[in-house]
């Protein structure tokens, strides 16, 4: 109705609420049936972080610095000690942002000092959303409490530092990487948020189509031999590797990783941190690991080719190994190994498959309504009609307060494998080219990345603008 105020209620029949309501508005009241939780939800994620931080400003917007320099000296003077959050009100506002941050499933923080304000954004599902603008008095003594709470130097503000917390969230313990980077308005700060629930899954949760997770678990099921897992940054490649660890770990079998960092601590596997600064990288620790008697090993990444000698020599020598490579496609991952001085004979010898992967948001299931393509939409897929079975009918998100507004809710893999069947081992043996190996491995049934986000979209998994947005490169 235009010129009504929309307002979500737990009752819409309360008439004594809703006459209030419109004595206070001074114009017609249109009530929305909305959960009790939600309405409690929204009310302290729009006003709680505001009212915290407008106390912050009040008591740090002295103009000569005198609370924040009394803030820093505090802070040091604690000894890294935990401040009471009556003490200063930033300690409450740091406190309800990381929060704020985990119930609403954001992977990091990023605390940006503008000329004329600090923005805060969040990365949910793989994508930034701003979600406060705070005023530039608060930004210091915010950025201050942060490095205390990570033991980083909090008067150091001409470099990088980085630094981690520890903290316990419903039950668990959850892990936050700090990173501070010096730009030109400040100290800009990243907070990356490793929960052990996500981060380590069942391969069942990973999003394979059946087929797709039988094929996958013949190869860790293997007593040795190469794994590839290929994408860019923030695929999910480290996921995928951690659950194939999972489901391998046991009592009879030793695990050992090698990680640049270490992204989540567990203990069904004998994690090793990468240390350049005293020589300890990928080749030298790998070649360290072989005398410790593994069974299965994970190499974080294959970056040089003193690495992939020894992923080589380890896969051969009767061990199974599990690594990743920054490709974009599963086939370019063995002119890659090519590229780093594998010779075809050696690789064929042991590859036994590769997994190109990406990750797509799913549909919100509470706000999902039917959607039908358009020609032009038809056309930008690409892809064959028979994949979208039924038609042309797919979903979409509308956008409500459980997605906040976005459509979309969580994240799904969506994968191209390529098995190494005996023919494409024949193949890479020979020295064939990637289109060679690409008709071969489509011959032997593997789908494109594309090919397989158009599944995901049939099964009313995902939408049609994430299909194009993470398979543009695909």
């Amino acid at each position: 109705e235009a010129g009504a105020l929309v307002v979500a209620v737990a009752n819409p029949f309360d008439r004594e609420l809703l006459e209030n309501l419109h004595r206070l508005a001074g114009m017609p009241i249109e009530p929305v049936l909305s959960a009790k939780a939600d309405i409690l939800k929204a009310i302290a994620d729009i006003y709680g972080f505001k009212r915290t931080l407008a106390q912050a400003a009040t008591d740090f917007a002295q103009p000569t610095g005198t609370q924040l320099q009394n803030f820093e000296q505090l802070v040091s003077l604690t000894g890294g000690k935990e401040l009471e959050a009556s003490d200063k009100p930033i300690v409450n506002a740091v406190d309800y942002l990381l929060r704020y941050a985990y119930d609403n499933r954001a992977s990091d923080i990023h605390i940006e000092p503008k000329r004329d304000s600090t923005v805060v954004r969040l990365r949910i599902d793989g994508v930034l959303h701003p979600v406060y603008t705070l005023p530039t008095g608060v930004h210091p003594p915010i950025v201050s409490r942060i490095k205390m709470l990570s033991r980083i130097d909090i008067s150091e503000k001409r470099r990088p530092q980085d630094g981690r917390i520890k903290t316990e969230r419903d039950g668990r313990e959850i892990e936050l990487r700090v990173s501070t980077l010096p730009t030109a308005f400040g100290e800009k700060v990243v907070i990356r948020i490793f929960d052990p629930e996500t981060l380590v899954q069942d391969i069942a949760q990973l999003g394979f189509d059946e087929d797709e997770k039988g094929l996958f678990e013949s190869w860790i099921d293997e007593p040795h031999g190469l794994i590839l897992v290929t994408g860019p940054t923030g695929s999910g490649k480290t996921t995928t590797l951690y659950s194939a660890l999972k489901a391998l770990a046991g009592p009879e079998v030793n695990v050992t990783t090698i990680e640049d960092p270490i992204e989540m601590v567990w203990d069904g596997f004998n994690q090793v941190q990468v240390q350049p600064k005293i020589e300890l990288d990928f080749a030298n620790a790998l070649r360290h690991i072989l005398r410790q008697d593994p069974d299965v090993i994970m190499v974080g990444e294959i970056r040089d080719p003193e690495t992939a000698e020894n992923a080589i020599q380890a896969a051969l020598t009767g061990h199974l190994v599990l690594s990743t490579l920054h490709t974009n496609d599963a086939v370019g991952a063995v002119s890659r190994m090519k590229d780093l001085g594998v010779p075809p004979f050696l690789l064929s010898s042991c590859l036994l498959g590769v997994m190109a992967q990406r990750l797509l948001r799913r549909v919100c299931s509470r706000c999902a309504q039917e959607h039908n393509l358009t020609q032009d939409e038809l056309l930008a897929l690409g892809a064959p009609l028979p994949l979208l079975p039924g038609g042309v009918q797919i979903v979409q998100g509308a956008g409500c307060v459980h997605c906040r507004g976005t459509g979309f809710y969580g994240r799904t893999g969506v994968f191209e494998i390529m098995g190494v069947t005996p023919q494409i081992r024949e193949a890479i043996a020979q020295g064939a080219n990637t289109p060679e190996l690409v008709q071969l491995a489509r011959k032997a049934g593997m789908r494109t990345l594309r090919e397989a986000a158009v599944r995901k979209l049939a099964s009313a998994q995902t939408a049609f603008a994430e299909v194009v947005r993470m398979t543009a490169s695909a």
